[in-house]
């Protein structure tokens, strides 16, 4: 009986040890030094997201984020408009979530809601400068707005 129970209690601790020793390592975003230059800029940046087609605006106030979008950021046509709608549809509910949360998340980094509609077609322009600031804020700021890593 004894050996029954000291057996049953070492299978309990040796599954218990595989099982917290099996977690998937987090994900790290590689950032390369001319970003990191980028990101470490301090002179204000604004950018204004507008299209000629739409009413729509976004004004961005963001050091180094039109350098990094003109630099960095994937040129215009390389992503659809559908699949920039679809991710900063995610995008904006998961930055909104934490704009209503400041207890948890920093409320100097989520400051004010975003207003997207899904059903609203903002235009390319718009989406294209959007959905580059989410990836751009993420990677700068080391945040996952999503279930994907933020890559360019």
């Amino acid at each position: 009986m004894k050996k029954t129970v000291y057996l049953i209690f070492t299978l309990i601790i040796s599954f218990t040890i595989v099982l917290t020793s099996c977690k998937t390592p987090k994900e790290s975003i590689s950032i390369s030094t001319n970003e990191k230059e980028i990101f470490n800029q301090k002179e204000k940046d604004t950018i204004t997201i507008s299209s000629d087609e739409t009413e729509y605006e976004i004004i961005i106030i963001e050091p180094g984020f039109n350098i990094w979008l003109q630099s960095t950021a994937r040129q215009k046509g390389f992503y659809s408009q559908s699949y920039m709608e679809s991710r900063n549809n995610i995008y904006v509910n998961e930055w909104n979530r934490r704009v209503l949360q400041p207890q948890r998340f920093d409320p100097n980094l989520y400051e004010m809601q975003i207003n997207y509609d899904v059903h609203t077609d903002y235009g390319y322009e718009v989406n294209y400068k959007l959905f580059n600031y989410f990836i751009y804020f993420q990677r700068k700021y080391n945040q996952r707005l999503g279930p994907f890593m933020p890559r360019i």
